[in-house]
């Protein structure tokens, strides 16, 4: 038994992508693992798996490394959005994922742009397990203080600092996203505002770790620096992997518009499904 799929990248932000809209694919924890599995697998920061959709264009279904299963990610819309206009001829899909309907346009030279939807700012949206201001919260993880809390589909966390390359974001990253003031974990970003529009921003992804980018960690920051008055509401937002340019619209919803390139293609050998038949 094997199976097609194809890596795509997002600024480095990298997907299996496998396609499962003409027949069901049902892959358990174990299966989801081994895939990602960077030596033992193909390797990703997430899994994507596209299915049939009444409301979109497609079902985006997205699986962490881990093998849990994740709301949204803005990188992976882009490459699924180019995946299918590139298919249906098309420069505007919608894409439904388990936190709403998103809809991707082409922005030409390349790039995508999706609406991310709207940012939520209340706590028991991020959620917190308490009652807080989400543009100030009070907590505190070594020498990381003072948060933004945003919800873009996801729990996000954004700390501001002088030098992104100062913080040790290896150590810290896991101690907020376990922190107890988060019942469903959390994305932790952290920035540094270069002007009024330039952000250089790194980023800890729930249950990923580091990553190169995260789609929706630079809607968070662009949203925690324009609440905060330290720019204007877009920025280009510089992670590890490359640009983005954002923006959080008066209507309340983020833009996110960047590059998406297609690695390679091939089939899954049939052992990497073995962990459903052990």
């Amino acid at each position: 038994m094997t199976y097609p799929f194809v890596k795509m990248h997002g600024l480095g932000n990298d997907f299996v992508v496998l396609d499962a809209r003409s027949g069901p694919l049902e892959l358990n924890v174990a299966q989801a693992q081994a895939i990602a599995d960077r030596r033992l697998g193909v390797g990703c920061d997430q899994l994507i798996v596209l299915e049939p959709s009444e409301r979109g264009d497609v079902f985006m279904r997205i699986r962490n490394p881990d093998g849990g299963e994740a709301e949204a990610c803005g990188n992976a819309t882009r490459c699924v959005a180019s995946q299918l206009m590139s298919e249906n001829g098309t420069d505007r899909i919608v894409v439904e994922t388990v936190a709403g309907l998103l809809e991707a346009t082409a922005a030409g030279n390349g790039l995508y742009s999706v609406d991310m939807g709207l940012a939520n700012l209340d706590w028991q949206d991020i959620p917190l397990a308490e009652a807080m201001d989400t543009l100030h919260l009070d907590l505190a993880v070594g020498p990381l203080s003072d948060p933004v809390a945003v919800n873009i589909g996801n729990p996000h966390a954004v700390f501001f600092v002088d030098e992104v390359a100062a913080v040790d974001l290896e150590t810290v990253g896991p101690m907020v996203e376990h922190h107890p003031l988060f019942p469903e974990r959390t994305n932790v970003s952290i920035a540094q505002v270069l002007s009024r529009g330039a952000i250089r921003m790194r980023v800890w992804e729930r249950t990923a770790g580091i990553t190169l980018a995260c789609g929706s960690a630079a809607c968070a920051v662009m949203v925690a620096a324009a609440r905060r008055d330290l720019t204007e509401r877009s920025a280009d937002i510089t992670l590890d992997g490359g640009t983005l340019n954002m923006a959080w619209r008066e209507d309340g919803h983020v833009m996110m518009t960047g590059p998406v390139a297609t690695s390679f293609a091939g089939h899954l050998d049939e052992a990497l499904f073995a962990p459903a038949m052990a």
